[in-house]
């Protein structure tokens, strides 16, 4: 009794909760008078824009072909390849041979200037000259330096102190130059020819990397559409099995055993999943416009009229892998740390470069050049005549005086300047190339040439930037492996946290169907009710969905796991060479 009384003392003295305050609201105008759904058939559930029947199947492999064929990103990037490629044959032209060949033809007539400069009988000088010169030059790609020039000329002088007319000078010229210091290793156009392969292997290793992400949106849109069209299936059987209950309810009330209200409780919900038929069919719309996106550039292509159902299975699943492992097929096979390491190659080709340039430069230089000469020996003229003349004339009246002297005050007679011309002078353009071929007249040269810059600042600021460039190279390396090992790590997770949802998704499903054919036994012996019924198809509805989704989950992160890991392209069978060949040309 005392303890009653104390409880009810209790009670008396407890305080008693005060209502909540009415809360201070906006005041809400008047919108859209007369407002309402208007009064109109429902649209008939079809995908917009395609025939619906018959459906036309799709595989993922038919899928991911097109998407490779005709992407129109993998044909700028197989572009790019090729532009690549244009670039290691013009660096390569810098090793290309420079042919040259130039004939000429010049005619000049100058008036005389006196006696030794003038034509027959002091007539005005004309000079003939028909000429033809080749050569060819070009580098190696050690920085050596060649050319060989030939030439061949025919010149008519009618000068009267030539001795030949016409005259054929000939020669042929070598010359070669060989760096001892700067430009030994690497010169500009053997740097220009590593980069433009570097970049090539650079340029591969984008599209594949493109080709990763294409593949990778083809898949993942394409589980999207196998779930959206299986999701519409899910909202169907929903919408079934609640019409089914609602026929039920009608034949119960008729009877008397149930009441009007139920009829209209499960005609609400009826409702409800139709409205869901009809999101998920918009989805499925949706998704099919997605991939058809993916899989084709040409607006006017007939895939756009396809009603397209997925017809490819589920994905198999890997074995269970190791984070080690699946790191180390990413480093060796993501075309992101592919492209990284090209840059890494691309600076260390610009440093040794750069290094290279701190050389003095020493050359050495080497030419030879064979000289060859012939012409028709013109006869000599008046004045030339008169001089041998005279020559022979005092030579006759010395040896007439030497005979009355001693022998050692004997006078010497005046040299013959009438010497007769050598044979082998003598001839035309074949004589002065044989002249030259038989190095009558070789001029040889040696040389070295340095050179350098004081100070030298250019070539050591050169070579700070491209130290700096190498290690922001590898900063960005080892960055790269980072992402990419992370890649893997959230991969690998969403991998087996999909796996464990689905199991778990699997289960409540099963569970579900169980409770909501237990509950419709009970509601048939009247020991449950409409409401009950249809909580328990909802809850299985929910829980197909839950299945659907995890099912799509685990396989795209599969495919997530093939892209993080560098494993989707050989997965696929990618060629590199043929990607992007179908798209729409311009």
């Amino acid at each position: 009794m005392i303890y009653i009384a104390t409880l009810l003392l209790a009670a008396a003295t407890a305080t008693v909760p005060s209502p909540a305050p009415r809360p201070q609201l906006p005041t809400v105008p008047n919108v859209a008078p007369g407002y309402g759904s208007p009064a109109v058939s429902p649209p008939p559930p079809a995908v917009v824009g395609v025939t619906q029947q018959p459906f036309v199947g799709i595989t993922l492999d038919n899928a991911i072909g097109m998407a490779l064929s005709r992407n129109p990103d993998l044909a700028i990037a197989q572009a790019n390849r090729h532009i690549a490629q244009y670039q290691i044959e013009a660096a390569k032209g810098a090793y290309d041979i420079n042919f040259n060949i130039e004939p000429q033809y010049q005619y000049v007539e100058q008036a005389p200037q006196n006696a030794f400069f003038a034509g027959p009988n002091f007539g005005p000088i004309i000079q003939r000259n028909a000429a033809l010169s080749a050569g060819a030059q070009g580098i190696l790609p050690g920085g050596q330096q060649y050319s060989v020039s030939a030439s061949g000329k025919q010149t008519y002088d009618n000068t009267s102190i030539n001795t030949f007319n016409p005259y054929y000078p000939t020669i042929f010229s070598v010359n070669f130059s060989q760096p001892l210091g700067r430009g030994r290793s690497i010169t500009q156009e053997s740097r220009q020819l590593q980069l433009a392969q570097i970049g090539q292997e650079s340029s591969t290793a984008q599209t594949l990397s493109t080709v990763s992400s294409t593949i990778a949106q083809v898949q993942n849109t394409y589980w999207d559409l196998v779930a959206a069209w299986r999701n519409v299936a899910i909202q169907e059987q929903a919408l079934l099995d609640t019409i089914a209950q609602q026929h039920s309810n009608v034949r119960l009330a008729r009877r008397g055993a149930a009441a009007p209200i139920d009829v209209v409780q499960v005609n609400a919900q009826t409702a409800v999943f139709e409205q869901q038929v009809f999101s998920a069919l918009q989805n499925v719309a949706l998704l099919q416009n997605q991939l058809k996106s993916q899989l084709t550039d040409n607006p006017n292509d007939s895939i756009w009229n396809a009603n397209l159902v997925p017809t490819s299975p589920v994905l198999q699943l890997p074995s269970q892998p190791s984070l080690a492992d699946l790191v180390t097929q990413a480093v060796r096979n993501r075309p992101e740390i592919a492209q990284v390491r090209d840059q890494i190659r691309s600076a260390n080709v610009n440093a040794a470069f750069a290094l290279n340039q701190i050389k003095p430069q020493v050359n050495l230089q080497l030419g030879y050049t064979s000289n060859g000469f012939a012409g028709q020996v013109t006869p000599p003229g008046s004045f030339f005549q008169s001089s041998a003349q005279q020559v022979i004339a005092i030579n006759q009246l010395i040896a007439a005086v030497n005979q009355t002297l001693p022998p050692a005050q004997q006078i010497p007679a005046l040299p013959n300047s009438n010497t007769p011309v050598p044979s082998y002078l003598t001839g035309g353009l074949d004589q002065s190339i044989k002249n030259l071929l038989s190095n009558k007249f070789p001029v040889y040269t040696a040389g070295v040439l340095v050179s350098f810059p004081i100070g030298n600042h250019t070539a050591k600021a050169d070579l700070a930037t491209a130290v700096e460039q190498q290690r922001i190279a590898q900063i960005q390396e080892a960055n790269t492996i980072q992402h990419v090992t992370i890649d893997v790590r959230n991969a690998l997770q969403a991998y087996q946290s999909a796996l464990a949802q689905l199991t778990a998704a699997s289960a409540a499903r099963q569970a579900s169907e169980q409770v909501l054919a237990s509950e419709q036994r009970r509601f048939r012996a009247g020991e449950s009710t409409t409401f009950l019924v249809l909580q328990r198809e909802i809850e299985l509805a929910d829980n197909r969905g839950r299945e659907l989704q995890a099912q799509t989950s685990l396989n795209k992160s599969v495919v997530e796991l093939q892209r993080a890991t560098g494993t989707i392209l050989t997965a696929n069978n990618v060629n590199v060479t043929t990607v992007g060949e179908g798209a729409l040309n311009p």
